[in-house]
């Protein structure tokens, strides 16, 4: 775990160099095909070398949800296993750490005939008409949710739909079920044997540079590489696809977001590497603060860390 530019795929590459590992990512942007250097995902011959399972797994106009993600993590850990591998997860979502960790409260898959109805009902009468329906079912959800987002409000309609309950009520469940699990360690069992992981000897690891500084000078240096490489090339391509649509969750991710906004003119290139290196710092504050909650982690700095893990790897690795 760490935040981002911690340097987290550097010291995953160097331990599966070293070690029969199964790579699986933890980041909810880089499942998403096309979203390849705001991401910073890998370069696809370091895949080649190391392929990363739950990557490129999903179009930009697909969902993709926490549950989503236990489910598919959980499939990828088994596989490890049965190859002999040992199976390291690495990103940045802290979300689907402690999902996979914890467990999430019940909310019902996604039902496609239902999707199907609301996708009509979309194009019909329009993402405002379907927010005003949420907001008579849900005012909550409805507050949260904006109302030129699709993606939320068909799913908190459809929850709604399916279980006869409030979106919001079910969601707030949920975080009182985790914030439960964060503090007793028998639900944090009762989360791993839900998930079938209750025979797993976790391991977790927080990559962080030595100082705040070189954090922030880190995170300038991937800020400039990305917009050296093409960001807005890349977000421009995206944003002439048939199905763009700049309320998706894949482009709320920081960079994505600015970029976009530069391209409609919202403000000038200096200006928009200027907001993307803001945004991004106050996106690894708010990643440290979720993870210095996590129990039972072990900080390592970034520098030294495929050493400090691969001395905890011994035991159970196969070479």
């Amino acid at each position: 775990m760490g935040p981002t530019a911690a340097g987290k795929t550097a010291v995953a590459l160097e331990l599966a160099t070293r070690f029969a590992l199964k790579l699986i990512s933890v980041d909810s942007m880089m499942v998403y095909r096309g979203l390849n250097i705001g991401t910073a995902k890998p370069k696809p011959e370091l895949l080649l070398k190391a392929p990363h399972a739950l990557i490129d797994i999903r179009e930009f106009w697909e969902p993709y949800s926490a549950q989503d993600f236990c489910r598919d993590a959980t499939l990828a850990i088994a596989n490890a296993h049965a190859q002999g591998r040992l199976p390291i997860l690495v990103g940045g979502t802290g979300l689907y750490f402690r999902a996979l960790e914890h467990g999430l409260s019940d909310l019902p898959a996604r039902d496609q005939a239902l999707r199907d109805e609301l996708q009509l009902a979309l194009k019909t009468h329009g993402v405002v008409a379907l927010h005003a329906r949420l907001a008579e079912l849900d005012p909550v959800s409805a507050a949260r949710i904006h109302a030129h987002d699709p993606q939320r409000i068909t799913r908190a309609l459809e929850v709604i739909a399916l279980t006869g309950k409030p979106f919001s009520s079910l969601l707030a469940a949920r975080k009182r079920m985790q914030d439960q699990g964060a503090q007793d360690q028998g639900a944090q069992d009762q989360g791993a044997q839900d998930l079938g992981a209750q025979d797993l000897d976790i391991h977790k690891f927080v990559l962080s540079p030595a100082s705040r500084a070189l954090l922030h000078e880190r995170i300038g240096l991937r800020t400039l590489a990305m917009f050296e490489e093409g960001l807005v090339a890349e977000v421009g391509a995206l944003m002439g696809m048939p199905r763009f649509d700049r309320h998706f969750s894949a482009f709320r991710a920081v960079g994505y977001r600015q970029v976009i906004e530069h391209l409609d003119g919202a403000y000038d290139l200096p200006e928009c590497r200027q907001r993307v290196l803001f945004a991004t710092r106050q996106y690894a504050k708010r990643q440290l603060t979720w993870l210095r909650a996590e129990r039972n982690a072990v900080w390592i700095e970034a520098e030294s860390a495929a050493q400090a893990i691969a001395a905890a790897l011994k035991p159970s690795a196969r070479s």
